[in-house]
């Protein structure tokens, strides 16, 4: 990978993490603190009609953006995963970056990756892509 990839990958992992996502969270949460307001509003000021109806404006205004905020998340996650970066946006979700730019993966040199193996000492997966099992040979079930 050559270094414009590497630095246009920083960007984009860098401006997720310190723009986006706390723009997000910030705007969703000043508008669930309009619509708590106004319906603090409209049941305290229930007596007088021109407070009720501010109160249902800011619940109204609330709950569209809370809907805009939804939504713009929404189409970040499903551009973020068409392009391939879903697992950056699970890693500033929970603060940390998780994201690898291609090329750069744990796969090792040779392209192939090694099944785990749980603490039985067994691997789980221990069959080859042609879908015959490591160590059989055609004899092998034959007496």
């Amino acid at each position: 990978m050559d270094e414009s990839t590497r630095l246009a990958y920083e960007f984009v992992q860098t401006f997720n993490n310190v723009i986006l996502f706390p723009t997000i969270g910030l705007l969703s949460a000043l508008a669930l603190l309009l619509f708590i307001f106004g319906a603090f509003q409209y049941v305290v000021r229930a007596n007088d009609p021109a407070a009720r109806q501010q109160g249902i404006k800011h619940i109204t205004w609330g709950i569209v953006g809370l809907v805009v905020m939804l939504s713009a998340y929404t189409i970040l996650l499903l551009f973020a995963n068409t392009f391939g970066l879903g697992d950056e946006l699970e890693g500033a979700n929970q603060g940390q970056s998780t994201f690898t730019p291609p090329g750069t993966g744990s796969i090792p040199q040779g392209g192939v990756a090694q099944p785990s193996t749980p603490q039985g000492g067994t691997p789980q997966n221990t069959t080859p892509q042609g879908g015959v099992p490591a160590g059989y040979s055609p004899d092998s079930g034959r007496r």
